[in-house]
C-alpha cells in the first residue's frame, strides 16, 4: 500500500495574518502622511487667533466709536499704493479688524492689503494665501508639491481608511484579555508599544475615518467628480443656481474662495439694457475686473451707470450678511457685485449677487437652499474645519491630532522593535495563500468608490504577488 499524503494543517488565523499584512502596506505607505496631516490639521484648527497674533500690525486695529471711512475710500487708498487692480473688497469681521483688500498686482501675481476701517490707512499687504494660516493650509494640503498634491491626498485617505478598518479586525477580541482594554508590558518591550498602539487606535480610529471621509472633497478625482455629480443634481447643488436668471460664463471661483458646494457656480448677469457700451476683452480673454472695461493698452475705465462699491456694501449689510464677507467687483459690464460669507455656522453660509447697476439681488443662497447631498457635505467639511461646534469642535479635533500622531509613532516604534535585522519585516504569509488573495479581493470592492485608491491596491497587490510568487502556499512538507 503507497502512504497518501498528509494535507497540511488548516491556519486557523489565516484571515488574521492575511488582513495584518495588508495592515502592514497600509501603515507603511500612509503613516508618515497621516503624521504630516494631523500636525498641520491641529495648527490650523486655531488659525485666526494665530493669524491676529503672528500679522497682529496688519490685522488688528484699535476698536473705538470712530465711524468707519466709506468702502470706495478704503480702496483708493490702496490704488495710491499699488499700480494693481483691485478685484474683490472684505468687510471687518470684528470691531477690531481691518478691511481686506484683494489686488491683481501690475505683474499678475495676488496680493491682500490690509486699511484701517476708520482711517482708512494702508497697514501693509501679503501674497494671497501669504498668512501664516495661509502657509499651513497649503503644507497641510501638500499643495507645495506640485500639481499632483491633491492625488497623494485622495490615496493617502483611502489608505487611511483601510488602516482603520483592517486595525479593528486586528484588535477584535478573541478569547485574549491583555492588549484589548489594557496596556501590557513596559516601554522598552514591543508588547507595550503594540497595545498602546492598538488601543490608541481603537479609541481614535472613528475620528481618523471621519477626517479621511470629509477630506475626500478637495481629492483630485473623487472630490472633482462627486462635486461635478452633485452639482448636476438637486440633491447637491444649491437650488438657487437654476433659477430662471441669465448666466454668464464667469464663475464665482475665479475671485473668491467659494465652499465645496459652490466651485461649480456661475455668476449672473446685470441687465443689458443699463450697459452703455460693450465690454471688450482683456489680454486673458476675459472681461475686465472691477465693473470697468480693459481696453486695448490694459488700461481700466470706468463702467458708466454702475451703483458703485459704497451703495452695494450698504445693500449686502442691509440684508444682513455674517460679518467678514468678501465682495467680489464687477468685471466687465454684464458682472454682478458678488458678496460670499462662509463663518463657523453653516447656517449663516451665504451669496448674495447683485445687478451693477439697478442693486436688485438676482440671486441669494443659503446653506438650506443645498440639497441633502451639499448640506451633509458641508457638515462635513466644516466638523472637518473645527468650525460648527465652536471652541467643542476645536478641542475634540485637537485632542484626535495629538492621538493620530501618537499612533503613527507608536506603529512605527512597534515595527522597528520586531523587524528582522537588514530587512523589511512585512508580516509572513499565511498557509492558505488564498486567504491573501479574498482579503485582497474584498478591499478592491472598496477601492471601487475611490478610483486613486483602487489603482494603488491593484499595484500593491501586484508587486506582493510577484514577490511571492502569486501568493501560494508552501508545498507540504
Amino acid at each position: 500500500m503507497t502512504a497518501t499524503a498528509t494535507p497540511p494543517p488548516v491556519d486557523r488565523l489565516r484571515f488574521y495574518r492575511a488582513v495584518w499584512r495588508w495592515h502592514f502596506y497600509a501603515g507603511l505607505f500612509v503613516l508618515p502622511f497621516i503624521a504630516w496631516l494631523a500636525l498641520t490639521g491641529a495648527v490650523y484648527l486655531y488659525q485666526k487667533p494665530i493669524d491676529r497674533w503672528i500679522h497682529h500690525g496688519l490685522k488688528v486695529v484699535e476698536a473705538g466709536s470712530v465711524s468707519r471711512a466709506l468702502p470706495s475710500a478704503h480702496i483708493a487708498a490702496v490704488r495710491t499704493a499699488t499700480q494693481g487692480e483691485v478685484f474683490r473688497y472684505s468687510t471687518p469681521e470684528r470691531a477690531d479688524s481691518s478691511a481686506e483688500i484683494g489686488v491683481i498686482e501690475a505683474d499678475g501675481r495676488r496680493a491682500v492689503y490690509y486699511v484701517a476701517p476708520a482711517t482708512s490707512q494702508v497697514l501693509g499687504h501679503l501674497p494671497e494665501k501669504g498668512t501664516f494660516s495661509g502657509v499651513v493650509r497649503r503644507l497641510h494640503s501638500l499643495d507645495l508639491l506640485g500639481r499632483y498634491a491633491s492625488a497623494l491626498i485622495e490615496i493617502a485617505a483611502g489608505w487611511a481608511i483601510l488602516l482603520v478598518v483592517t486595525g479593528v479586525y486586528l484588535w477584535w477580541p478573541r478569547g485574549q484579555k491583555g492588549g484589548v482594554t489594557t496596556v501590557r508590558g513596559q516601554p522598552g518591550q514591543r508588547l507595550f508599544w503594540r497595545d498602546l498602539h492598538a488601543l490608541t487606535g481603537v479609541g481614535v480610529g472613528l475620528v481618523l475615518l471621519f477626517l479621511a471621509l470629509t477630506g475626500m472633497p478637495w481629492s483630485v478625482v473623487w472630490g472633482k467628480q462627486v462635486n461635478i455629480w452633485a452639482n448636476g443634481h438637486d440633491n447637491g447643488y444649491p437650488a438657487g443656481v437654476r433659477v430662471d436668471v441669465p448666466m454668464s460664463h464667469q464663475r464665482l471661483a475665479d475671485t473668491t474662495v467659494p465652499t465645496w458646494s459652490m466651485q461649480q457656480a456661475h455668476l449672473p448677469v446685470s441687465d443689458a439694457s443699463h450697459a452703455q457700451h460693450t465690454a471688450r476683452p482683456g489680454n486673458d480673454g476675459h472681461e475686465g475686473h472691477a465693473g470697468h472695461d480693459v481696453n486695448a493698452l490694459g488700461e481700466l475705465t470706468p463702467q458708466p451707470g454702475a451703483i458703485g462699491i459704497d451703495a452695494a456694501i450698504q445693500t449686502f449689510e442691509r440684508l444682513g450678511l455674517a460679518p467678514g464677507y468678501s465682495v467680489s467687483l464687477p468685471r466687465g459690464a454684464l458682472g454682478v457685485y458678488s458678496a460670499s460669507v462662509y463663518p463657523e455656522a453653516l447656517a449663516q453660509q451665504r451669496v448674495v449677487h447683485l445687478d451693477q447697476y439697478s442693486g436688485k439681488v438676482l440671486l441669494d443662497m443659503h446653506y438650506a437652499d443645498y440639497g441633502p447631498l451639499g448640506r451633509a457635505l458641508e457638515w462635513g467639511i466644516n466638523v472637518h474645519l473645527g468650525q460648527e461646534y465652536g471652541t467643542a469642535n476645536r478641542l475634540v479635533l485637537l485632542i484626535a491630532c495629538m492621538a493620530i500622531v501618537l499612533l503613527c509613532v507608536s506603529g512605527a516604534v512597534m515595527w522597528w522593535k520586531r523587524r528582522p535585522r537588514g530587512g523589511l519585516g512585512v508580516p509572513p504569509l499565511p498557509r492558505q495563500g488564498r486567504s491573501v488573495a479574498c482579503v485582497f479581493a474584498l478591499l478592491c470592492l472598496g477601492g471601487l468608490l475611490f478610483p486613486l485608491v483602487g489603482a494603488s491596491l491593484l499595484l500593491v497587490g501586484l508587486l506582493d504577488a510577484l514577490a511571492t510568487r502569486g501568493w501560494r502556499s508552501p508545498p507540504a512538507s
